[in-house]
């Protein structure tokens, strides 16, 4: 009996160990510069992953990390955008709702992190800008509408490391900044969430391919340029993460002057090359040159599991490994990243940090890029492997499905089939390329196979295979 006592105390004592080390919300806070640019800021005890969302006339960023009880549950807000912001528990996670007296666009708000700085005693802070609309109408504050409207039911726990697409008129317009990735809404529950930097935010196709299927679903195109939303799709904000070193800006917080941390001035971004070489697509893979991206890295970690496992360290491993059997096989590999950096510079644009990642590829005359992810969804009964691929060349498609056929006949979990989309490395690279999304982060199951040496093995020697095939 003393033994399942002590048993019963020792588990207890690393239960309440594991909720004392969860990220939870200290503070909401507010601020309005001289450009009328409302700012908030959420205060967290550690990182965690965020989402952001565009309802109406409400914005909502949901943060996953409880809030603690000293946080008010709602505050004032003396601002021409919006009366007030709510903060709504959602239990492990926390929704900050801010409604808003105009109606605006996605271009009109966005979000970013500050790291933590020991130094100065600054926590891990999620940072929302919001400016008002150029051509939009002000929402008479008089009628029921987003403003008064209760809170709605219950929301959905955001896969951490995620952002949100907005619900407006055109889904899918919001920009992809660091390990933001997109989430579906409800009448896609059920179906996988295109993530990764490595993108604009393409919508999710609603029709999920069938698990024999190898060949391309139907996705819609999202335009990586700059502008208004034209035929070929939306098109996209380019915004610059924040760098490490933080440039100061007076805003007022609440009813006393302060000082925050606004992001840093844009670095020169890299000119866009191209291979003077033309790529070959035949004769073996002995000699061919090929590119390894693993996607994100340094600031930027990308979807982060449960169990605070990051995606950037997964990528890296798997890598590491098709790289090491690429170059038994003869081939000739350069990576964009070898290490746990930034392969521009925590300064970088996304842009600027995407380019550099191509212009690996470029400079080296590669015949063939490969980008490796690891995907996740809002929805954690989703799974599955995934390749993706941009139609510039008449081989893109052949390698996304050469790999995707060694993960379908070869791997316990779904096959969710071969997709078009407009990711910006697959793009912009001349050589033909592909983008993998090797399962699940979001997903208990595969995070914890993704974990083992044994996935990591298996997934980069389907892939090396699938790369064979299509050199043959």
């Amino acid at each position: 009996m003393r033994k399942i006592f002590l048993l019963a105390l020792m588990v207890w004592m690393l239960l309440c160990a594991a909720i004392a080390q969860a990220a939870q919300i200290t503070d909401v806070k507010w601020g309005v510069d001289k450009s009328n640019v409302l700012r908030l800021v959420v205060d967290v005890t550690d990182s965690a992953g965020y989402a952001v969302e565009l309802e109406g006339s409400k914005l909502k960023l949901t943060v996953n990390a409880k809030v603690a009880g000293q946080v008010p549950k709602i505050k004032k807000i003396k601002s021409s955008l919006a009366d007030e912001l709510r903060v709504v528990d959602g239990g492990s996670f926390t929704e900050v709702h801010l409604p808003l007296n105009q109606q605006i666009t996605s271009s009109d708000y966005k979000t970013f992190v500050l790291k933590q700085d020991p130094k100065t005693g600054r926590p891990f802070r999620v940072v929302m800008d919001v400016t008002a609309a150029r051509t939009t109408a002000v929402v008479s504050t008089g009628a029921p509408g987003p403003k008064a409207a209760p809170v709605a039911s219950k929301p959905t726990t955001p896969a951490a490391g995620t952002a949100v697409a907005t619900s407006n008129t055109t889904v899918g317009n919001r920009p992809v900044v660091g390990s933001r990735p997109v989430k579906v809404n409800a009448a896609e529950a059920n179906q996988p969430v295109v993530r990764s930097s490595e993108n604009t935010a393409p919508v999710v196709s609603t029709t999920r391919p069938s698990s024999s299927s190898g060949t391309a679903s139907k996705a819609p195109v999202v335009s990586t340029s700059q502008g208004s939303t034209t035929s070929s799709g939306p098109k996209v904000m380019k915004i610059s993460p924040t760098s490490k070193s933080e440039s100061k800006a007076n805003v007022k917080v609440g009813n006393s002057a302060t000082t925050t941390t606004k992001a840093s001035t844009k670095v020169e971004e890299p000119l866009a090359i191209k291979s003077k070489t033309k790529f070959r697509t035949g004769g073996g893979i002995k000699g061919k040159i090929i590119t390894l991206d693993p996607g994100h890295g340094g600031s930027d970690p990308g979807a982060i599991g449960a169990s605070g496992l990051k995606e950037k360290q997964i990528t890296l491993e798997i890598s590491m490994r098709v790289k090491e059997l690429l170059e038994k096989e003869g081939a000739k590999v350069y990576m964009t990243r070898t290490k746990d950096v930034d392969v521009y510079g925590p300064n970088a644009s996304d842009r600027a940090e995407l380019q550099a990642r191509v212009n690996v590829a470029e400079k080296n005359g590669s015949d063939l890029f490969i980008s490796l992810h690891i995907n996740s969804s809002v929805n954690k009964s989703v799974g599955g492997f995934s390749s993706y691929y941009y139609p510039k060349t008449d081989n893109d498609l052949k390698i996304a499905k050469a790999i995707q056929d060694k993960f379908a006949k070869n791997f316990g979990v779904d096959n969710l089939g071969v997709r078009q989309a407009n990711f910006y490395v697959v793009k912009r690279c001349s050589m033909p390329a592909t983008l993998l999304e090797m399962c699940f982060i979001s997903n208990p199951n595969e995070e914890k196979l993704m974990k083992g040496r044994w996935f990591q093995k298996k997934t980069a020697r389907l892939i090396v295979e699938g790369v064979e095939n299509y050199f043959k």
